[in-house]
């Protein structure tokens, strides 16, 4: 048992020397500052490729509903006319 007790001792201060010194407040401002401004770019990069992704599925499935034939427009629709 004394054994584990000397590990646990060890293992508490490496803990606290980690949790005081974070990496923010190793890095000077200018770094971190260019981190975060890259880190906008890549958000508003990765929004911008979303929305042309959803422009594209959109205009892809008017094509498709545009090009349907007419007896899949009957199959999907039905025949909701009157019989003469």
């Amino acid at each position: 048992m004394a054994k584990k007790k000397q590990r646990q001792q060890q293992v508490k201060p490496a803990k606290q020397v980690e949790e005081g010194n974070s990496l923010s407040d190793q890095l000077s401002s200018d770094v971190l500052a260019k981190l975060k401004e890259t880190k906008k770019q890549l958000v508003t990069a990765e929004q911008e490729k979303e929305e042309e992704r959803q422009a594209q599925l959109a205009f892809e499935k008017k094509e498709k509903e545009k090009n349907k034939s007419f007896e899949e427009l009957l199959d999907e629709y039905g025949f909701g006319g009157s019989k003469f």
